[in-house]
C-alpha cells in the first residue's frame, strides 16, 4: 500500500516505522518545510493519506485529500467545530474519511467501557463524575481530543450532566476535565465517579506512541479503496 504522511513529527515518524515494517511504502511526506508538495498530483500517487498535524492546518489538509479523492485517516485534534462540514464535503465528493480522536486499540476499548459505565451511572445520582488527562508539554490542544470524546460519551448517557468544562467546577451540571501537561507523559486518561461512600475509576495509560501509530496504520489498511465515513469502531468491529 502506498501511503501519504501529512505531518512528519514524532507521530508521523512512528507511523512510518510501523508502516514500513508491515511492507507498506511511504510515497509522500509532508511537514512544515514542504507544504507546497501537498498537491492533487502527488496525492493521486497514494492509496491512502494519514494526517497528523495540528488544529491550524488540519482542515485545509483534509479538504485537499477529499478533493483528490484519496481515502484519509485523520488524527489531528482541536478542529472539531468543522467536523460536520468536513463530513458533508466527504459525502458530496464521494470520498473516504476516517476520523478518531485516538487510534490506540486500548483507548478505543476504554471508550466502550466509558460509555457502558456512564449508562450504568445514569440512575446513580449520588456520584459525581470528572475526567483527567495528562500529556507531554508539547501537546498543542487542551483538553485533548480523547478527553473530549470521553466527556461527550458521558453527556450522551447521563442526563443530569449538560456540558463539559476545562477547569474544576462545583456546578452539578458540569463535567470537569482537568488537563495536565507533564513530560514525558505519552497520555493518561481517567474517569472518576466520586460519592461520599466510595469511588469508581477507570484509567488508560499509554506507555509510548506505538499503540497510537499501530492503530493509525491499521486504520489506513482498512480505508484503502473505501468511500464514506468511518470510525475506529468500524476498524475494530466494536
Amino acid at each position: 500500500m502506498k501511503i501519504a504522511l501529512i505531518g512528519y513529527g514524532k507521530m508521523g515518524k512512528a507511523i512510518e516505522q510501523i508502516a514500513l515494517q508491515k511492507g507498506h511504502e511511504i510515497v509522500l511526506k509532508i511537514d512544515v518545510n514542504n507544504t507546497h508538495e501537498l498537491t492533487e498530483k502527488n496525492l493521486l500517487q497514494c492509496d491512502v493519506a494519514v494526517e497528523f498535524t495540528g488544529p491550524h492546518t488540519a482542515v485545509q489538509n483534509i479538504y485537499k485529500c477529499l478533493e483528490a479523492g484519496v481515502p484519509l485517516v485523520c488524527g489531528s485534534t482541536g478542529w472539531l467545530e468543522k467536523l460536520e462540514e468536513v463530513k458533508k464535503t466527504c459525502i458530496e465528493k464521494n470520498a473516504g474519511f476516517l476520523y478518531a480522536s485516538n487510534y490506540s486499540i486500548g483507548v478505543n476499548i476504554f471508550f466502550e467501557l466509558n460509555r457502558r459505565l456512564a449508562e450504568l451511572m445514569e440512575q446513580q445520582k449520588s456520584y459525581n463524575v470528572s475526567v483527567e488527562e495528562i500529556h507531554h508539554t508539547e501537546k498543542r490542544d487542551s483538553p485533548s481530543g480523547t478527553a473530549i470524546t470521553i466527556a461527550e460519551q458521558i453527556l450522551q448517557n447521563i442526563s443530569r450532566k449538560k456540558q463539559w468544562v476545562n477547569h474544576p467546577s462545583d456546578d452539578a451540571e458540569d463535567i470537569a476535565i482537568i488537563s495536565k501537561r507533564i513530560d514525558p507523559a505519552a497520555g493518561t486518561h481517567s474517569v472518576l465517579y466520586h460519592s461520599d461512600i466510595d469511588d469508581i475509576e477507570i484509567i488508560h495509560t499509554a506507555h509510548n506512541r506505538q499503540g497510537f501509530a499501530a492503530g493509525a496504520v491499521l486504520a489506513a489498511e482498512f480505508m484503502k479503496g473505501k468511500t464514506g465515513l468511518y470510525s475506529m469502531k468500524d476498524v475494530l468491529g466494536l
